[in-house]
């Protein structure tokens, strides 16, 4: 360990662990290697931590590794089964300090408890990253920058190990969070566990729909679905291990749903009846509400109340590279893209980039990529 500048300790782990090489386990250990830590790998699947190792993550654990202790030792690995290799690890001395990054926490530290695991050098967390695909093919060193990892130590914590586990989320360049196991089990049903499964119900729904009403998705339904996405073996594991909460959380929102059908039942009855019942009121209270809790989210850097950008259309080839192109003519115009997103036409070799930037740097950006050869629609 090595501290960091004058007046802020900090303690940066010279060596790491990482015991599984999914998604998260992988992004952690290629974040890590870009800041020189010695990274070493673990999974009961050779294919998995094979293709960690060729992405670079970091080198297969031998036994020698185990002879002298690694700094920290991460245990990515679902909920069911975290305890039981926590405690294997301590017992075999693995490192001086264990961390998860399980997104359920009481029902671990519960199980921890019960197998007789050291509170003491475990830190339990959760890194606010992730992605619908899963398995170390689709790690990014970038995966948790600016998001938020929550911390859940218990009143056993030795300090020495929280502020490790504390660096650890800021060498990947996450902003640590601490706070208790259940409040990280209630926040985390309200901001992703339940919102994964109202959007599954509404992917669900697109099996009933014929070839006419697919052709006609657009943006909306794809934001909208696209974390239904995710592997449903792992969700039904974190859903049970949260089940109250996010029980909780899908009724109130079931509750909203069935107001709202309500109301445009009665909406479409009047109107079969000639009568004008054009906005009943439940369902622009829900609207307005949606919209204004929408904005309570935070945004880029953590700031709550989110600037406001200006959309810049722009044409792009579907073609390899067309994008990283774009991005470096926009880095060339000294601008910086704070948000992207991808219109793709089904059957046209081309598609528009939807640059979010600065009302301020609108012009010269619309001037510059035109200038480049770029097909730019500011203002559409």
């Amino acid at each position: 360990m090595s501290s960091g500048t004058a007046g802020e300790r900090r303690t940066e782990p010279r060596g790491v662990t990482v015991v599984g090489t999914g998604l998260i386990g992988t992004s952690i250990a290629l974040a890590l290697r870009e800041h020189g830590v010695d990274v070493t790998l673990s999974d009961p699947d050779p294919a998995s931590l094979r293709l960690a190792c060729d992405l670079g993550a970091g080198r297969p654990l031998d036994e020698a590794d185990t002879v002298a202790p690694a700094d920290l030792a991460v245990i990515a690995a679902p909920p069911d089964v975290i305890p039981r290799v926590l405690r294997d690890a301590q017992d075999r001395g693995l490192a001086h300090v264990y961390t998860d990054v399980a997104s359920v926490k009481v029902s671990v530290l519960r199980e921890a408890e019960r197998l007789g695991c050291d509170m003491a050098t475990f830190v339990p967390g959760h890194p606010m990253g992730g992605r619908e695909k899963h398995g170390p093919g689709a790690a990014r060193a970038d995966l948790f920058l600016g998001r938020s990892w929550a911390l859940c130590p218990t009143a056993k914590a030795d300090p020495g190990a929280v502020a490790a586990v504390t660096e650890l989320a800021r060498l990947c360049g996450a902003d640590p969070l601490v706070l208790d196991g259940g409040a990280h089990d209630r926040a985390v049903a309200l901001v992703s566990h339940a919102p994964h499964v109202a959007a599954s119900a509404v992917a669900a729904r697109l099996l009933a729909g014929d070839a006419t009403a697919l052709a006609l998705a657009g943006q909306g339904v794809r934001d909208v679905t696209r974390i239904a996405g995710g592997d449903p073996a792992m969700w039904e594991e974190i859903l049970t291990h949260n089940a109250a909460p996010v029980a909780r959380v899908l009724g109130e929102v079931a509750a909203d749903l069935a107001a709202t059908a309500e109301a445009l039942r009665g909406c479409a009855e009047a109107a079969d009846d000639g009568v004008d019942a054009r906005r009943p009121a439940p369902v622009r209270d829900l609207l307005e509400r949606g919209r204004s809790g929408q904005g309570r989210i935070p945004g880029k850097h953590g700031s709550v109340r989110r600037p406001e950008y200006t959309v810049i259309p722009v044409v792009i080839p579907d073609q390899p590279g067309a994008l990283g192109r774009l991005f470096a003519a926009a880095a060339t115009a000294g601008v910086n893209i704070e948000d992207v997103r991808i219109e793709h036409s089904p059957g046209l070799p081309l598609g528009v980039a939807e640059l979010y930037v600065l009302p301020e740097a609108v012009d010269t950006l619309a001037v510059a990529l035109s200038a480049d050869g770029w097909s730019v629609h500011p203002g559409v």
